[in-house]
């Protein structure tokens, strides 16, 4: 049969940098200390195109992603991100005409929480991974970064919007000006906030995903949860006006926060962090989001 994805381009011969297929959605068993889980995880898989070719064998994709995450039914994998990382580095053996290779897999991830012991439940998470094989130009082993990371669904409340709030009460009851008074949490609007966090690294460096959603919901102005009483909703709310953030803010204090607990990590791991507050009183989101090697964040502030 002619090989028309081997064929010239009719138009445009340009080099393509990511040619694949998405939203592939698989069950993934994964070993963990005590159990092996799986998880539905939904991968995207692609290859860089040559001018040369008109099209990429899309079918080795979906081939060999049911070869590897189908095997995990009776061979657990370590990670979901270990599972990217042999995907990654066989598409490079199965697309010869290709020099870089990368898999995203996301996955709804269950851990028990709660805001006391008696309110604890199974709490959805998303856990994010990744994998970049790049080929060696000398023919050797190709070059391997894996992403670990994940993604908490928390509230901020608006410090903005609170302080405003705090001088027109203070002038329709004067009582709340005595400084006994000073730290009583003021009304504000709430934002359900979208924290990612994730780490780039090289093969053979591992993060538990549970350390990386512990310190989003440190960042955030307080957890959300699942089962709540009335009490228990009053206090997520007390808590949460308490320790008012803009978008920035929960920016900055993760990035903080991961300097002192993630210490273990090499300097050249990279960070990435993304965060959305979805807005109660706009018609818009707010987003923020950043990038930066950990070695610059270990650096001293700025005077």
């Amino acid at each position: 049969m002619k090989d028309v994805h081997a064929m010239a381009p009719t138009a445009g011969r340009l080099d393509l940098r990511r040619v694949g297929v998405s939203g592939i959605k698989k069950p993934l068993s994964i070993q963990r200390p005590d159990r092996v889980v799986t998880i539905s995880a939904s991968f995207s898989v692609d290859v860089d195109l040559p001018a040369s070719r008109k099209g990429s064998d899309l079918s080795r994709n979906a081939e060999l992603l049911a070869e590897v995450v189908d095997s995990t039914a009776t061979s657990p994998v370590e990670s979901l991100e270990s599972a990217c990382q042999a995907i990654a580095r066989e598409l490079l053996m199965r697309h010869q005409y290709a020099t870089q290779a990368q898999v995203e897999a996301s996955g709804t991830y269950f851990r028990s929480r709660g805001i006391s012991e008696r309110r604890r439940s199974f709490e959805d998470y998303k856990i994010l991974a990744g994998a970049r094989a790049t080929r060696d130009s000398n023919g050797g082993e190709p070059e391997l970064h894996r992403i670990i990371g994940g993604e908490a669904v928390g509230m901020t409340a608006c410090p903005c919007a609170m302080e405003t709030a705090r001088e027109i009460l203070e002038s329709e009851f004067p009582l709340l000006k005595d400084p006994s008074f000073a730290k009583f949490p003021i009304i504000s609007h709430n934002q359900r906030n979208r924290t990612r966090l994730l780490f780039e690294v090289h093969p053979g460096v591992n993060i538990e995903v549970d350390r990386i959603l512990d310190a989003i919901e440190a960042a955030q102005s307080s957890p959300t949860y699942a089962i709540l009483k009335r009490r228990d909703e009053a206090q997520v709310v007390l808590d949460a006006h308490r320790n008012p953030k803009f978008v920035e803010d929960v920016m900055r204090d993760l990035l903080s926060g991961v300097v002192g607990r993630f210490a273990d990590l090499p300097d050249e791991t990279l960070v990435i962090v993304e965060t959305v507050s979805e807005e109660s009183i706009h018609k818009y989101d707010v987003t923020a989001s950043h990038r930066m090697r950990l070695g610059e964040l270990r650096q001293p502030a700025p005077a």
